[in-house]
């Protein structure tokens, strides 16, 4: 199959792209999607939660691993663990900003080590003939805004692509992306390898602008999928000129159904298959702006069998499913929207 001009990836996020919504999001024109963060020194221990987190298919290809860690030797050994899973690509988080991860010198925390964070790029892609891949950020805060002569040093290390979040570390996710300084990386004459762009892409024609003003190679996508997988294809349609489809509220929660199920089975267990896809729930458009929506939402959130997720999903179209999907979530009456507490890191 020929690639697709302007490339769309689905970002890694723990607890998120798990293989049910990696083959979702693949279903719905995903060019490439990643896996879950991996904990090298977790997956060397052979930790059976995180060995699990390997198990990919042909049927999400191309598909990246991802791993963090903070030291190069075990980071090498987890890259010779991976490789036996066959991904098509290794992916190197140096870009998650959680304290968890940061805090402890991995992740975003090495953009305040770049010696380090150079020599675990070189050890990894020493140690794989899979090609090596980077995730990472414009810098740890303002003042530090490294990432153009950062691009240069990780090229040299070897990778093969890099994608970059238009945020520092600081902002976590709050505040706008920047995309500026990717397209700098992206138009310097001294890059030869493939530049991702990562940051704040939820419509279409947002993702039409960050190709054609920044020059970027592939777009990644994050938490604007979150309820949402057919963002893919709204978008691969915009950018190719076609009909981007008024979808009803029946048809999305069709498709929030299908997930809760493929959660279910993934994980083995009907309640936390539940849990693990409330996050959906609550960020989906099909429920952003509904008047009087707040108890329902709440009972949503509180539902902890498919039954009754089922049920309320089904009352929820019979009330408010006379509108399309692009209509509802336009609307933004936000004043009935019960924040949703839980959070998810894009790395």
């Amino acid at each position: 199959m020929k690639p697709n001009k302007n490339p769309l990836y689905l970002a890694p996020m723990e607890d998120v792209t798990d293989p049910a919504f990696r083959l979702l999001c693949k279903r719905f024109g995903a060019d490439r999607v990643y896996t879950e963060f991996v904990n090298a020194d977790a997956l060397v221990r052979d930790v059976e939660s995180t060995t699990r987190k390997l198990r990919i298919s042909d049927e999400e290809r191309p598909v990246a691993i991802q791993i963090y860690g903070k030291d190069a030797a075990s980071m090498a050994d987890a890259a010779q663990i991976v490789e036996t899973a066959k991904p098509d690509f290794i992916d190197i988080n140096f870009g998650c900003p959680v304290k968890k991860v940061a805090g402890k010198g991995a992740g975003a925390g090495l953009l305040r080590d770049v010696p380090k964070m150079l020599e675990i790029t070189r050890a990894v892609v020493d140690s794989v003939r899979t090609p090596v891949t980077v995730k990472t950020r414009l810098g740890w805060n303002d003042e530090q805004k490294i990432i153009v002569d950062l691009a240069e040093a990780l090229q040299d290390c070897g990778i093969q692509e890099l994608a970059i979040h238009g945020r520092t570390r600081s902002q976590m996710y709050t505040g706008q992306a920047d995309w500026t300084l990717i397209g700098d990386v992206k138009n310097n004459p001294r890059m030869h390898i493939p530049i991702i762009g990562n940051g704040d892409i939820t419509t279409p024609q947002r993702a039409k602008e960050c190709f054609e003003r920044y020059g970027v190679d592939a777009i990644m996508i994050g938490r604007a999928t979150f309820g949402n997988p057919w963002i893919f294809d709204d978008i691969r349609r915009y950018l190719d000129g076609s009909e981007v489809p008024q979808r009803n509220m029946q048809w999305c929660v069709d498709i929030l159904k299908e997930h809760v199920c493929r959660s279910i089975e993934w994980i083995g267990d009907e309640r936390k298959g539940i849990v693990h896809s409330r996050r959906h729930f609550a960020n989906s458009p099909v429920f952003k702006g509904l008047y009087d929506f707040k108890q329902t939402r709440i009972a949503l959130l509180r539902a902890d069998s498919k039954d009754e997720v089922f049920q309320i999903m089904d009352e929820i179209v019979a009330k408010w499913g006379n509108l399309p999907q692009r209509d509802i979530a336009m609307s933004n009456d936000s004043s009935d929207d019960v924040p949703c507490r839980i959070t998810i890191p894009t790395c």
